[in-house]
């Protein structure tokens, strides 16, 4: 589902930069946007919870239906719920594709995947909701390796996380193993016991 619409909107609803761009809008207005953005409010316990899962949805990208699915998911496995459901959207091939570093945004990794440009153990895949597993390599074609934006990505972006192993030379990666709760690279601090509460 393509998103439109402000595409900052969810940063300036809570103030920090969800997208996790440096030029981000919030920089400079860090307040909710609309006519009475300024005004002071009390935030109830279900308006808290309600913004730390449109910030989770925002971070990664997904539609409400596919978040639910995806939380559905969670609470049928013996892990915790809300690690559980980070760990669902964190091996997301979009995601991977970000971590490593072969994308600087979120939307420019879906991109990549939903235009052909990555391989999956050697498949071109081009759904970005794909999960990737434990020992699966990512790499772009053989073509978008020469890609300007990619290059310029693997060159600015930091290390990827240790769940993840990069061949910068090669253009090349691998989940080396699911990905732990504090390791998760998010752009701002996400209550997922609060998501999981709301939820349920």
């Amino acid at each position: 589902m393509k998103k439109i619409g402000p595409k900052h909107r969810m940063c300036r609803r809570v103030g920090a930069a969800v997208c996790g761009r440096p030029n981000c809008p919030t920089a400079k207005r860090p307040f909710p946007p609309g006519q009475h953005g300024r005004a002071r409010r009390r935030m109830t316990e279900y308006h808290l919870r309600l913004l730390e899962k449109q910030k989770l949805r925002a971070i990664y990208g997904v539609g409400e239906r596919q978040f639910r699915r995806y939380f559905h998911e969670a609470t049928r496995t013996r892990a915790v719920t809300g690690e559980e459901l980070l760990r669902l959207l964190e091996t997301r091939l979009d995601s991977i594709v970000l971590r490593l570093g072969f994308a600087q945004t979120m939307p420019q990794a879906r991109q990549l995947v939903s235009h052909g440009h990555m391989l999956l153990d050697g498949r071109r895949v081009d759904v970005p909701s794909a999960s990737v597993r434990a020992g699966q390599i990512v790499e772009p074609t053989a073509a978008a390796k020469n890609f300007i934006p990619i290059r310029e990505a693997v060159e600015v972006t930091p290390d990827p996380p240790s769940y993840l192993e990069r061949d910068k030379e090669a253009l090349r990666g691998r989940l080396v193993r699911p990905p732990e709760r504090d390791e998760i690279p998010l752009p701002v601090p996400v209550e997922e016991r609060l998501i999981v509460e709301f939820m349920s």
